[in-house]
C-alpha cells in the first residue's frame, strides 16, 4: 500500500502547481483501491477473485492481474499527461512510444523491487511475490501492465484531451 500512501503525498503537493485532469484523479484513486485491496488480503488471497477461481476453475487467483492491469492504465494516463501539458514530445506517434516504454520500465522497476524486498526480508520469495506455483508470473505481470498501456491510450485519449483542453483554459500551463 506504500505507493498509494506515496501517490496520495504527491498529489497533496503538486495540486495548486499541477492540478491534474479529473480523469487522472478518478483513475489514480481507482489505482489506490486496488493496492490497498490487495494490500490488505495480499494479492494472492481476496476472497472475490478466490470464488471466481472456484466458478472458472481457474488455478490461481487472479486478483495481481488486475493489479498489474492498473499499474499500465493507469500510469499510461498519468505519463500522457505529464508529457503533453510540459510539451515533451511532438506527434502521437512518438507520443504513444514513450507512454509504452515508461509503463514498461516502471513495470519491471516493479518487479525488481518485489524481488529486491523478498530477498532483504529473507522470506520465502513464492509466498511474498504471490506467484502462486506460476513461473512466468513476473513475465505476465509485465505483459499485463503493457496491455493495461495499450487500452488506456486506446480507449481514453480522446476523453482525455478533451479534459486537457479544458485544463489549459482554466490555468496556464
Amino acid at each position: 500500500m506504500l505507493p498509494a500512501i506515496i501517490g496520495a503525498g504527491i498529489l497533496l503537493y503538486t495540486y495548486q502547481s499541477f492540478r491534474l485532469t479529473p480523469l487522472l484523479y478518478g483513475l489514480i484513486l481507482f489505482h489506490c483501491i486496488v493496492l490497498m485491496v490487495g494490500g490488505h488480503y495480499t494479492y494472492a488471497e481476496v476472497p472475490l477473485f478466490d470464488t471466481i477461481k472456484e466458478l472458472f476453475n481457474f488455478e490461481r487467483n487472479n486478483y495481481d492481474k488486475i493489479g498489474h492491469f492498473a499499474q499500465g492504465f493507469v500510469p499510461a494516463i498519468i505519463a500522457r499527461e505529464i508529457l503533453i501539458r510540459k510539451h515533451v514530445v511532438n506527434g502521437n506517434s512518438w507520443l504513444n512510444v514513450f507512454i509504452i516504454s515508461i509503463c514498461l520500465a516502471f513495470s519491471a522497476f516493479y518487479e525488481l523491487i518485489e524481488w529486491w524486498v523478498a530477498i532483504s526480508t529473507g522470506e520465502d520469495a513464492e509466498a511474498f511475490l504471490g506467484t502462486q506455483g506460476y513461473i512466468w508470473d513476473t513475465q505476465s505481470d509485465m505483459a499485463m501492465a503493457l496491455f493495461g498501456a495499450i487500452c488506456a491510450i486506446v480507449f481514453l485519449a480522446k476523453v482525455h484531451d478533451k479534459q486537457l483542453v479544458k485544463t489549459k483554459t482554466k490555468t496556464k500551463v
